[in-house]
């Protein structure tokens, strides 16, 4: 999971991420203020989950930007460990909050193969 660690500490400075671990799934979830859930997409392509979101700024007429240091888009690549699936994953957005819920893959069973003689 060190991969996937690693790619959260580089998503841009003004995006924050948490990610969180339980027996059955994983959780991120993805500070994107100004963002909707009209404006977000998450997907996910060969192992690596894709969120690419847009912020809505809405500035007064009579105002004019001096310096603007709040990114209107997001596109981030995430990868993911080898267990975590799309299957009976869910995203939702909250007031500018996004959480992904990625199952684990079910472990197979142990079981013994008979070996028989030819």
């Amino acid at each position: 999971m060190s991969k996937l660690r690693e790619a959260l500490r580089d998503l841009p400075e003004p995006v924050f991420a948490d990610l969180l671990e339980s027996d059955d799934a994983y959780l991120l979830v993805v500070d994107l203020p100004g963002a909707s859930a009209e404006t977000t997409d998450v997907r996910l392509e060969r192992g690596r989950l894709h969120v690419e979101a847009r912020r809505e700024k809405a500035t007064d007429a009579e105002f004019g930007y001096v310096e603007e240091d709040r990114p209107l888009f997001l596109d981030a690549e995430i990868p993911l460990p080898p267990d975590a699936t799309h299957e009976g994953g869910d995203a939702e957005m909250d007031r500018g909050v996004l959480t992904v819920t990625l199952p684990k893959r079910a472990t197979a069973p142990d079981h013994t193969i008979p070996v028989s003689d030819a």
